[in-house]
């Protein structure tokens, strides 16, 4: 039997909503994690922190093709470096 895709969960005092624990798991969130909160239209979208730093990296790889930005941004710098030391006298 496949695991339900919907949980009903109650605002409590002070807008408060519990995480119940089979989605906790399925989403690998701990007590104490982070999690980030975004509205789109009328829904509440939570995600992990690590979802959605994976999110953005897969992005950033699909959008320029490369592995990752700080490498390139070094790669840039160092390209850079070179020139300014060749126009040295």
């Amino acid at each position: 039997m496949a695991r339900p895709t919907h949980v009903v969960m109650r605002v409590g005092q002070q807008g408060r909503l519990v995480l119940p624990a089979d989605v906790r798991r399925r989403l690998g969130i701990d007590v104490g994690d982070e999690v980030v909160a975004e509205v789109e239209g009328e829904r509440l979208v939570i995600e992990s922190r690590d979802a959605v730093l994976r999110r953005m990296q897969r992005r950033w790889r699909e959008a320029d093709g490369s592995e990752s930005p700080v490498d390139d941004l070094i790669a840039e710098r160092r390209e850079e470096a070179r020139r300014e030391q060749a126009e040295l006298p």
